[in-house]
């Protein structure tokens, strides 16, 4: 068993300051860029946009949202308010006033936006991982949130902006995702109370859900049965907690006429299995690149596992990028198991 590693400290109230005298101080009449991580997800998008469409109540002229990689928004994703924010990152403003990054632990997942930030007269980070290497000129993270959305929610209130209807349908999506829909253990009763406000101000949380959770296309349900074929389990892995693994390739998704965002939902089913602690799905993103998501149930800490082969995460929900084939990039991690048991 590896030894505890404090996690780092909640924002103080010097942080919260500095984030509202600066955003205060550029964002009324400058360039303001908020960033996301590459593939965004639900908490990243919904983040992201909830604080964009907060910046325009609070009366700023000139906002722009982008993420790094390919311009496509998930399907679930393409209701949310505030999209029409959202631009390419070639169009993303070269040299903006301030930056705003979401959802990001470590500059190595802004891809080429990365250079916004030097030339940005301040950088704001909002985020919940414990491994944010705190790269902004401020940074507001909290490990012990259960999304960066609930950072983002106490932000526009020191700030004086109230929640209307579109700005809580972006934070309740973002909450919604990173705890899959209130089911993992960072639902905490503060959860249920920001769920609650966000809630009050007209959602309707089961169209939300049907539209986030429970919509694929069929050639997804095709797709998933292929992959879920192939699984493979190791009762022995972890010291015996066990490990399931399954690999999806871009045939399979070519096969199918499926577009890479539905494989995101795929750790679901394999997270499911009785008999193991750590579920892994691999996902090929180029030639001998793949997208490798971890799970666990609390015997193992994969964001130690992560870190170690160069990603990052949360203790029980992790990934890194690996390389070569799937059965070797997992064999790699259930070497790593063992050393990191919580």
């Amino acid at each position: 068993m590896t030894e505890a590693v404090a996690a780092p400290a909640k924002p103080a109230a010097a942080d919260w300051s500095a984030a509202v005298s600066t955003i205060r101080e550029l964002a009324p009449a400058g360039r303001v860029l908020l960033i996301c991580h590459v593939n965004p997800d639900g908490d990243a998008l919904g983040s992201m946009l909830g604080f964009a469409l907060g910046l325009r109540r609070l009366g700023a002229a000139q906002v722009q949202a982008t993420f790094p990689g390919e311009f496509e928004i998930p399907e679930p994703f393409t209701a949310l308010p505030g999209l029409d924010l959202l631009v390419p990152e070639a169009r993303a403003w070269p040299a903006p006033d301030l930056v705003l990054v979401f959802d990001v632990a470590a500059e190595s997942r802004l891809g080429a936006l990365v250079d916004r930030l030097p030339a940005a007269r301040a950088t704001v980070v909002l985020d919940h991982h414990a491994s944010n290497t705190g790269f902004g000129s401020v940074n507001l993270v909290d490990p012990t949130a259960a999304a960066t959305s609930v950072v983002v929610e106490e932000l526009l209130e020191r700030l004086d902006v109230p929640l209307d209807v579109e700005i809580a349908e972006c934070l309740y999506v973002a909450l919604a995702t990173d705890t899959g829909s209130f089911r993992f253990d960072m639902t905490t009763p503060q959860v249920h109370e920001m769920a609650a406000r966000l809630i009050a101000t007209g959602l309707r949380p089961g169209e939300i859900s049907r539209r986030i959770f429970d919509s694929r296309p069929f050639g997804a349900m095709k797709l998933f049965a292929d992959v879920l074929s192939r699984a493979q389990l190791d009762p022995a892995a972890a010291a015996g907690h066990g490990m399931v693994w399954t690999y999806a390739t871009l045939e399979d998704l070519e096969r199918h006429d499926q577009r890479p965002y539905v494989l995101d939902a795929l750790i679901d089913p394999v997270r499911c299995v009785a008999e193991v602690d750590v579920s892994i799905v691999v996902k090929q993103q180029s030639d001998g690149v793949w997208a490798v998501s971890m799970r666990s149930k609390g015997a193992v800490d994969v964001s130690a596992v992560a870190v170690a082969l160069g990603g990052g995460g949360h203790r029980l929900a992790a990934g890194f990028t690996g390389h070569g084939a799937p059965g070797d990039i997992v064999i790699a991690v259930s070497d790593k198991l063992d050393n990191h048991l919580i």
